[in-house]
């Protein structure tokens, strides 16, 4: 059999996919035969077979152990029962992959795919079926050979990270972190294989970070022991002096194994600071000075390694350890920042800034703008890449960018530099910029300090922090100097870009704005031109004086722009996403000086924006900033000859994106169309503009019957249902060219839009259009098509499982029942749905479904509604039986999936009528706006203990969001403001109040029988509300 797989395994590495496929299938045939895993591992050990084939071996045997060894099916989403392997099978292949993972000696690779192999076995048989392999590896390490210690530290490394169970590791804690100490401190062996065992012992602070809140004081005596004597080789690891580089243009051959060790011993200090910060903290000022004077040491090596030549960055070695000098500087700078934040190194440093006259004259101030400033230049590759994709330097400016460089990362250090001294970071950054300038040292410094502060600027006005006028006016001759340099297109975009950033402040550097505009076509750079792009819309969007209403310089913008993108290829922009994100920035910022420009046929300003969203609808920021803003035009087009103009000049736009575009497929361009459809719909005048229903109905009636897409659906319902909403008359007197009515239309949109064959995602919005045209249409005009539009309601509301579309299908009745409740009553009465009553089936989904509704309207609405069918004490009603309260099991087992599904939840059968009461007590909870505050206030307690109990002498948790960053400070306000959390609604409040008021006064529908069946916590919120009325 080993012959036949030898052949299979080659076959798999051809490049013609037919022999490859067929090998991949004889693979999986093979898998069956109880000699397959056994064949693969002899394979693995043969040296007559080539490595390739050894490595796809071990590769096959790996994906065999994990789907079958266990006996189990894993969690690959394979439900295929798992393939048997004998014991004694088990027992041949342990010794054997353990024998390749420690003693071969060629190829690292077979090494590393060995002991992958062993720690899958691991992960299953260790301790029981195999407790000898922890003692062996224990064993080797000291003695063995270098390669022996290689291959027992990466399976020793596999089982730190996947195999040990917390209790094992508390068994084998001790002997594990001696071993690898020995090995880290033993300057005899190489400084890579060192370096692997600082990984390892990196590796048990996961263990012990998941363990520490159940075990806190042992496991933090046991890390307290342990880095008594780690902490001391860390530091002798950072003192390591790198051998001469001499006058090589790459990194030299022998410093890669001593970055490896540096680097991790770096890790492991950051590792310390994330689960021990108190452990670590009285020992900060000297890693501090260590990781300072090593950064300090490195720049000459750095500057030509990575800036004077090319050399290639971010490399690993085989094992997964980074080894280049960047990667190095990357982790000493994260480590550097860290120690900002530590309160013994920040009251040296305080100490030293008082003991001088003034910030910039401190040295350390001085000293870390000259780190900051060497490892924050551009490096050759990065600049070259810019200039052939000035996208890649937008995502930059944009902070967007994953590549997390050494520029990034001394950005982020004078960012908390700068929320830590404010002024004062500034002033010590403008008096070494200044030396830079004077002295007229290299470009590639200038426009590294020049980066810095657009950093530390973009934080201060994020964190509404201000900036003298005489600095800033200081600032603006370096500036004023940089756009001057001929020859450094680097430079110049950095000076434009932080002239943008200054108006942004306090409106000093206003006066460069019309030669930013002037450069955005007058450059030669693309780069340059692109940064004036950006610069641009930081200078309109400032406060500064005699922007605001300024339309000669709006259109002196818009001019601008039309003429960089009539010069270019557009399609050759699609894929330049930042690019396009920057360029609909600057067109939005320049429209919201004055928004009428959005109709004008001189000023292009929304023609470039359309423009811009044809050839950039693939990107989501693309299409959302310009739907954005063309929502934000339409909405103070109130005027209606304002919005006949807008819809003049838009409308052939939109209707022909949907004439070109296949509507059946997931069409980006169709989507925005219709996104922007619904747009200028739902803010449209009332009366809509004469033939603004025949222009637009049929394009929608297309899209709505032919595509099956929800983002095209849900817009396009919504259109239909706002052309109702502001002109139903104009609707209904429409006529297609098969002479169907408007009404008609309708009709037909909204029966295929309930069929089945459309998800209930992408018919979220048909309960809106049924509603409104019922309505609008009412029962003369509806007849014998009420019913049955109702009856498809129903119908569908039946089979419905997703939130919005049952809340939208449920609406259309609660719209019916503010007006007419008992009718709705009398039909549902009449109808029959799967053998149940209409009543039955609607009323239990309507009540189950209640309490999950979202949207101020739409819950007012319910509530009424609610009440009214509660207020009619209807018979019907009250024999309908719903669901109740969760019956909460006795038992304390932990669910989990499995159980779940065969236990499912279990509730109270109860009467219709109480279960309204019941919605509408939790309704009249969530409108005060109680219900969120004890989740708000729980945070709030929570958040305050960790602050009383964690006072561990850093000024944040580095695994914590940054809440002093004013980036991070508007996310969290999005996202509260996106969130789902209920607040007070005054007038749902007031409603609910009166109407419990007025049903226990009156005993409204056998009211005091119903409240007696409420829980007590029911039933005190109705006492705590009549209390607060009779007081009031």
């Amino acid at each position: 059999m080993e012959e036949q797989l030898v052949q299979a395994l080659a076959n798999t590495q051809l490049a013609a996919d037919g022999p490859r496929m067929q090998a991949e299938l004889d693979l999986k045939r093979a898998q069956t035969n109880p000699a397959f895993p056994l064949s693969l591992a002899s394979i693995a050990c043969h040296t007559s077979v080539s490595l390739q084939i050894r490595q796809a071996a071990l590769s096959y045997l790996r994906r065999f152990i994990e789907a079958n060894w266990s006996g189990e099916n894993g969690e690959s989403g394979d439900s295929s029962a798992p393939i048997p392997v004998a014991d004694d099978v088990k027992t041949q292949i342990r010794p054997m992959v353990l024998e390749l993972a420690l003693n071969f000696d060629g190829d690292r690779k077979i090494k590393t795919a060995a002991s992958f192999v062993v720690g899958k076995i691991a992960n299953v048989d260790w301790p029981e079926q195999w407790p000898t392999l922890l003692p062996t590896l224990l064993n080797i390490i000291p003695t063995g050979s270098e390669g022996q210690l290689h291959g027992a530290l990466k399976v020793l490394s596999d089982l730190v990270e996947e195999s040990l169970s917390h209790d094992q590791f508390f068994s084998m804690a001790q002997d594990i972190v001696k071993v690898v100490y020995d090995a880290a401190i033993n300057e005899n062996r190489k400084p890579v294989l060192r370096a692997l065992a600082v990984s390892v012992f990196r590796g048990c602070f996961d263990l012990m970070d998941t363990v520490k809140d159940e075990h806190s004081k042992e496991i933090t005596a046991f890390a307290e022991e342990a880095l008594k004597g780690w902490f001391p080789v860390c530091h002798d690891i950072l003192k390591l002096q790198l051998p001469e580089p001499g006058q090589s243009e790459h990194q030299p051959e022998p410093w890669n194994g001593i970055i490896a060790l540096k680097y991790q011993a770096v890790k492991c200090l950051l590792k310390v600071r994330s689960v021990f910060p108190k452990l670590l903290l009285p020992h900060t000022p000297l890693f501090f000075q260590a990781i300072w004077q090593e950064l300090s040491t490195l720049e000459s090596s750095y500057e030509q390694i990575y800036l004077e030549n090319e050399a290639q960055g971010r490399l690993e070695d085989a094992d997964g350890l980074p080894y280049t000098l960047d990667f190095l500087i990357l982790e000493e700078l994260d480590f550097l920042n860290q120690c900002l934040r530590a309160q013994p190194v920040r009251e040296e440093l305080e100490a030293q800034l008082s003991a001088h006259a003034s910030a910039h004259e401190t040295p350390w101030l001085s000293d870390i703008s000259k780190l900051a400033t060497t490892y924050g230049q551009i490096p050759s590759e990065e600049a070259q890449l810019w200039d052939i994709d000035v996208s890649l330097f937008l995502a930059e400016e944009q902070s967007v960018s994953t590549n997390y460089t050494p520029r990034t990362a001394c950005g982020d250090v004078y960012i908390k530099l700068g929320e830590w001294l404010d002024h004062k970071a500034l002033e010590g950054l403008y008096a070494y910029t200044k030396s830079l300038f004077t002295e007229n040292t290299s470009w590639r410094r200038q426009e590294s300090a020049l980066y810095l502060l657009n950093m530390l600027l973009r934080d201060y006005i994020e964190c509404d922090k201000t900036v003298s006028p005489e600095l800033s006016q200081a600032y603006l001759e370096l500036v004023n100097h940089a756009i001057n340099q001929p020859h450094e297109s680097l430079l110049r975009a950095r000076g434009y870009l932080v002239a943008g950033v200054l108006s942004q402040c306090n409106g000093i550097a206003a006066n460069l704005v019309d030669r930013t505009i002037d450069a955005i076509s007058s450059e030669e750079s693309e780069l340059v031109q692109a940064a004036c792009i950006k610069a641009t819309e930081a200078f309109i969007s400032s406060e500064t004086s005699g922007v605001a209403g300024n339309t000669q310089l709006q259109a002196k913008i818009v001019g601008a722009v039309n003429q960089w993108m009539s010069v270019k290829d557009m399609t050759e922009l699609e894929g330049a996403d930042d690019l396009l994100v920057t360029l609909a920035e600057v067109l939005r910022a320049a429209i919201n000086i004055d928004k009428s420009i959005s109709i004008s046929n001189e000023v292009p300003a929304l023609d470039l924006l359309f423009l811009i969203a044809k050839h950039g609808s693939n990107n989501w920021q693309v299409t959302m900033l310009i739907c954005e803003t063309f929502e934000e035009i339409v909405q103070t087009m109130s005027d209606p000859s304002a919005y006949q103009a807008l819809c003049q000049k838009v409308l052939p736009s939109l209707t022909g994106a949907f004439n070109v575009a296949d509507v059946t497929s997931d069409n980006p361009l169709v989507i925005f169309a219709a996104e922007l459809m619904a747009s200028l719909t739902q803010y449209g005048s009332e009366p809509l503009p004469p033939g603004f229903v025949a222009a637009t109905l049929p394009k929608l009636t297309r899209l709505l019957m032919a595509s099956n897409e929800g983002e095209i659906l849900r817009p396009g319902a919504e259109s239909v249902q706002y052309l109702l909403s502001h002109d139903h008359e104009q609707v209904f007197n429409f006529h297609d060219e098969n002479g169907r009515s408007g009404l008609e239309v309708c009709l037909h949109i909204i029966d295929r839009l309930l069929g089945t064959a459309i998800e209930d995602n992408a018919a979220s919005e048909v309960g809106g259009l049924a509603a409104e045209l019922v309505e609008k249409a009412g029962h003369e005009r509806l007849g014998p098509f009420l019913p049955q539009l109702l009856q498809a309601v129903a119908n569908r509301l039946a089979t419905a499982e997703t939130a919005t579309f049952i809340q939208s299908l449920i609406l259309v009745f609660a719209r019916l029942s503010l007006v007419g409740a008992h009718d709705v009553v009398e039909f549902l009465t009449t109808i029959q749905i799967n053998n149940q009553s209409g009543l039955q089936v609607v009323l239990s989904k309507w009540l189950e479904n209640s309490v999950n509704f979202a949207g101020y309207d739409e819950i007012r609405q319910n509530v009424i509604a609610l009440s009214k069918l509660y207020s009619l004490s209807d018979p019907r009603v009250a024999q309908t039986m719903v669901k109740g309260d969760l019956i909460v099991p006795a038992s304390d087992r932990i669910v989990t999936r499995s159980r779940a599904k065969q236990n499912p939840d279990q509730y109270t059968i109860i009467p219709a009528p109480l279960k309204i009461l019941k919605v509408l007590v939790e309704e009249l909870l969530s409108a005060s706006g109680l219900a969120s505050a004890p989740n708000a206030a729980a945070a709030a307690a929570a958040e305050f203990a960790d602050e009383e109990n964690d006072d561990d002498g850093w000024e944040d948790d580095p695994d914590a969001l940054d809440l002093n960053l004013g980036s991070t400070k508007a996310d969290l306000m999005r996202y509260l403001d996106a969130s789902n959390m209920r607040h007070r609604d005054d007038e749902t409040q007031q409603y609910l109040v009166d109407f419990f008021v007025a049903a226990a006064r009156d005993n409204v529908a056998g009211f005091e029988e119903w409240y007696n069946n409420l829980s007590d916590k029911e039933k005190s919120k109705l006492s705590e509300m009549a209390n607060t009325q009779q007081q009031a």
